[in-house]
């Protein structure tokens, strides 16, 4: 099987990692890519949102299967344009992927199919937000309506940053989600759907605000693990029988049934799983880790969701123990990144189950590594438990150069320490 990877990010590294392990991959390929992926595929360059030269290019390739990795390309309707040539997708349709791409639309869905979701309103006039804002609070969550990666949302308890943010957004023309606040821990649950068959991954807990004990604004992602020692297993398949399989249920019931990979970002509470958001694609930094673990062949999995052949497919297998991804940032991340920075020390992608994966990166013509984006590598620990998967991530961290850089050092240890529980009642 002739494989095509969209994207240059970490989650496509760690996709590209896993497909290389899988003896049915004869050939493998990523676009753009970056200077790590670069190790492991034959890169090619692309622009991932254009319909036309995906086709093109996976025409070129003669290649099997294309999976698309960001969610702006499956927006833009680019898995349409690849399974009209005939060609197998791992990406959902356009009209699926609205799942993301409309807060608006998901929420309608959620409310069809029953799903526990928290109270909404969408705002699009700047003369209806004060009103809006009176009707929510006293801690506000503030989202942009469309795509954002990850950093068009505020979680505030000072009304006056929760009006600043909508004010800003419609200020840009972007519509205004306002939501009531969910209590409870945060669960990342990917799963595999082909149409109304929905196979769960890992679940994982991502770590949003840039600093040390949730400080700081939201980002993509500064770091996650995998599987969640205080989550009961019973939660998981609550989970996917309480939402993930009556919003399947429904897409389809509304013609766009969903194809790839739908990612679940919900709180648990004491009422049980309430559903954040949803994603229409692998989630960055989840995928790094999740797919750490990953026993069976990913390719296999991936290929039956494209091709409708999912339900024929053994569930996936696990690796037991732990796996942490944390995020290396640029200087000045989230805001506007310095870059064109030298990185050493993160030549080799994996050491003693330490896996450096790229992000932004780039080479310069003399052949140095350099930073080229907010985000600039995920590194990887995979060990018996937690504690000893964050040891050799941080060991691991601790060899690598990049000047300005930063990362959170508490990834996963609230956990560590039991210092994180779903709520009783």
């Amino acid at each position: 099987m002739r494989v095509l990877v969209i994207g240059s990010g970490a989650r496509e590294h760690a996709l590209v990692l896993s497909l290389r392990r899988d003896p049915a991959v004869s050939a493998l390929y990523a676009a753009p890519g970056n200077a790590g992926i670069a190790q492991h595929a034959q890169v090619r360059p692309v622009d991932p949102s254009s319909a036309e030269a995906v086709v093109a290019l996976a025409t070129e390739l003669s290649a099997d299967l294309v999976v698309i990795g960001p969610e702006v390309p499956l927006v833009l309707g680019v898995a349409d344009a690849v399974r009209s040539a005939g060609i197998a997708c791992f990406g959902p349709s356009a009209a699926a992927a609205r799942i993301e791409g409309s807060k608006a639309f998901a929420k309608d869905v959620m409310a069809a199919a029953g799903v526990r979701t928290a109270h909404s309103e969408i705002v699009d006039n700047p003369a209806e937000l004060d009103a809006a804002l009176d009707r929510f609070g006293p801690t506000w969550v503030v989202k942009d309506d469309g795509l954002a990666a990850g950093k068009g949302v505020v979680v505030t308890g000072d009304r006056h940053a929760a009006r600043d943010h909508g004010a800003e957004l419609l200020e840009q023309g972007h519509p205004v989600l306002l939501e009531s606040f969910l209590d409870g821990p945060e669960v990342s649950l990917f799963c595999l759907v082909d149409g109304e068959t929905v196979v769960p991954l890992l679940p994982a807990q991502d770590h949003k605000r840039v600093g040390d004990g949730d400080t700081g604004p939201n980002t993509g992602g500064m770091g996650a693990y995998t599987p969640l020692p205080w989550l009961p297993e019973q939660t998981v398949t609550a989970i996917v029988e309480d939402v993930v399989k009556p919003v399947a249920a429904e897409m389809v019931r509304r013609g766009c049934p969903f194809s790839g990979l739908l990612y679940a970002g919900l709180a648990v509470g004491a009422a049980g799983p309430a559903v954040v958001e949803f994603n229409c694609r692998f989630g960055d930094p989840e995928t790094q880790a999740v797919l750490a673990l990953l026993d069976s062949p990913l390719g296999e999995l991936l290929n039956a969701t494209a091709t409708g052949t999912l339900a024929e497919v053994a569930p996936p297998r696990w690796r037991d123990g732990s796996a942490i991804t944390v995020v290396i940032a640029a200087e000045n991340y989230p805001g506007r990144p310095r870059l064109g920075d030298v990185i050493t020390g993160a030549t080799e992608a994996t050491q003693d189950d330490a896996a450096v994966l790229h992000a932004g990166t780039s080479l310069r013509d003399d052949g140095a590594l350099v930073s080229s984006g907010g985000r600039v590598l995920s590194v990887v620990g995979v060990g018996a438990d937690l504690s000893e998967a964050r040891a050799k991530a941080y060991d691991r961290i601790a060899s690598i150069k990049l000047p300005g850089s930063h990362y959170r050092t508490d990834i996963g240890l609230a956990a560590v320490e039991h210092r994180i529980a779903v709520p009783t009642q």
